[in-house]
């Protein structure tokens, strides 16, 4: 039976009640901004490059099975947002956002359990749950219950604040577990279609099995607030009874043909038990630990767990998260003459691994950079190599080399393509400003404001950058814009003008 019928065949819970996709993504794009402004919220290519690449799989499954249906595909945002946070937590928000904390991708052990809990969260979604849930309390008004999901982000990072606003922003998360908390109904439908969309995207299922394990065990540990994702996603013995079941029917049917060819791949998978840890997860994991910031103790204990006693004892694989995690350690110390033996550990140990072996030369890249040597950054750079990561460092070393030029046709094509991306404008803008060309910087820039939502901002800057352009045109300045470029920013100005007027118009998050 092809994928599509077979998910039609499947019991639903509901279209979305009340709530419109238009209506839930502009709810969505209101959190959003506030998210992109928040000090948790990160970019960070390596680890986005990997999460996206389970994501965009993910995403196609879904749309082969008819989760995705094409009116949520087109109407919503479809991103995830990293935060810094250690917590274990991953959460759906409305219009197609996600959160995944780097406390979570840190505890992992490979893509599968991953992308087991993007499926879920996927689900979550595109079942429409969180709009299901507002149109079921008609009482609570959607812009509040959106002030809260702020409130639960804050009071996962209130260690920053001071008592009395941990207090405040934790009775906003406790009120917004009451409002959003997802029935067990709910859970179980995202149980049932996540595994189908992981498994349909080539997902092994015994990632599935050994994240509810994880998440069980955790649960058996701690009753606090430690592990946000367990409150709101309660492992009960039922659901966790569902999901082996379906790991044995999984199992059972696993030599059957499925029509497609995603199908196909997933049937191939082979069932047997264990999931070995592979190096370029391992250093996945060990770059999102080191990125929430444990503190200046823990990271000196990674920067020795390098060349520890245990070290010898390891796999290939978990020695590579260990040379990963101390090279990155002691970067993060600055201290580079360690960071550089580590690293150059670690490409040795990687060697004949392709997707670890790359990783290992960013990293080693990215401590270059930071140590000030930006020539020996660029001699290790892929000249061939096309890849958002790699393409930033790049930048970084243009810039710093003072040799912009090469970059700039590269990025401005880039960001003609990903116009959301609103990292590679600000890349951007840096190249344009190492060429002296600040009116060509200010727009960038002002395009960057635009990808994370903050019209007014983008406004701002657009004006800034006109004014400027006048007057060196006024003076006849060698880099004035030419009269093309500057109806170009124009009209650009005008569009963002309409976006700030429109945005005004909508009820703001209290």
């Amino acid at each position: 039976m092809p994928p599509v019928a077979r998910a039609q065949l499947l019991p639903g819970m509901g279209d979305g009640g009340e709530m419109t996709a238009s209506a839930e993504r502009r709810l969505g794009d209101q959190i959003a901004r506030e998210i992109y402004r928040d000090t948790d919220y990160i970019d960070d290519p390596v680890i986005v490059e990997y999460v996206q690449d389970i994501w965009q799989r993910l995403l196609a499954a879904a749309r082969v099975r008819g989760e995705l249906t094409p009116e949520l595909d087109e109407r919503f945002a479809w991103q995830i947002f990293l935060g810094r946070d250690s917590t274990i937590n991953a959460f759906a928000l409305p219009g197609g956002y996600l959160g995944l904390n780097l406390g979570l991708v840190a505890i992992i052990g490979s893509r599968d359990e991953l992308a087991t809990v993007l499926g879920h969260e996927l689900s979550h979604v595109t079942q429409r749950h969180i709009a299901r849930i507002m149109s079921r309390d008609a009482k609570q008004m959607p812009l509040m219950i959106a002030a809260m999901v702020i409130g639960m982000l804050a009071a996962m990072k209130a260690r920053n604040g001071d008592a009395g606003n941990a207090m405040l922003m934790g009775s906003q998360a406790y009120a917004m577990q009451s409002q959003l908390a997802f029935s067990r109904e709910m859970e179980r439908e995202a149980d049932r279609v996540g595994f189908g969309v992981m498994t349909q995207a080539g997902y092994d299922p015994r990632g599935a099995e050994a994240m509810f394990e994880k998440l069980q065990f955790a649960a058996r540990l701690n009753d606090n607030a430690s592990y946000p994702y367990l409150r709101s996603h309660p492992m009960d013995t039922e659901r966790i009874a569902d999901m082996q079941g379906r790991f044995q029917f999984r199992d059972m049917n696993a030599a059957t043909a499925s029509t497609g060819a995603m199908s196909t791949r997933a049937a191939s998978v082979p069932m047997t038990p264990g999931l070995p840890l592979v190096m370029d997860h391992a250093m996945i994991s060990a770059r999102a630990r080191v990125l929430t910031r444990p503190g200046v103790d823990v990271l000196r204990q990674w920067v020795e767990a390098g060349s520890g006693s245990d070290f010898t004892k390891s796999t290939p694989a978990q020695q590579a998260g260990l040379l990963y995690a101390a090279a990155f350690s002691a970067n993060e110390l600055k201290d580079f003459k360690a960071s550089r033996a580590l690293s150059d550990r670690l490409v040795t140990r990687t060697a004949g691994d392709a997707s670890a072996s790359r990783l290992a030369r960013l990293l080693a890249i990215e401590i270059e950079l930071d140590a000030g040597n930006p020539a020996k950054a660029a001699s290790l750079l892929n000249a061939k190599a096309k890849d958002r990561p790699e393409m930033l460092l790049a930048v970084q070393a243009a810039v710093a080399t003072r040799n912009p030029a090469p970059m700039v046709p590269v990025l401005r094509d880039y960001t003609a393509l990903q116009p959301r991306d609103a990292t590679a404008w600000r890349a951007l803008s840096s190249l344009y400003n190492a060429q002296d060309d600040p009116v060509r910087a200010i727009r960038a820039d002002a395009e960057a404001n635009v990808a994370n939502l903050d019209y007014a901002g983008a406004r701002d800057r657009y004006k800034a950058a006109q004014e400027l352009s006048r007057n060196l045109s006024a003076r006849g300045a060698p880099n004035a814009v030419d009269h093309y470029e500057a109806s170009i920013m124009d009209t650009r100005a005008r569009a963002v003008d309409a976006l700030v007027k429109h945005q005004a118009e909508e009820p703001p998050l209290k």
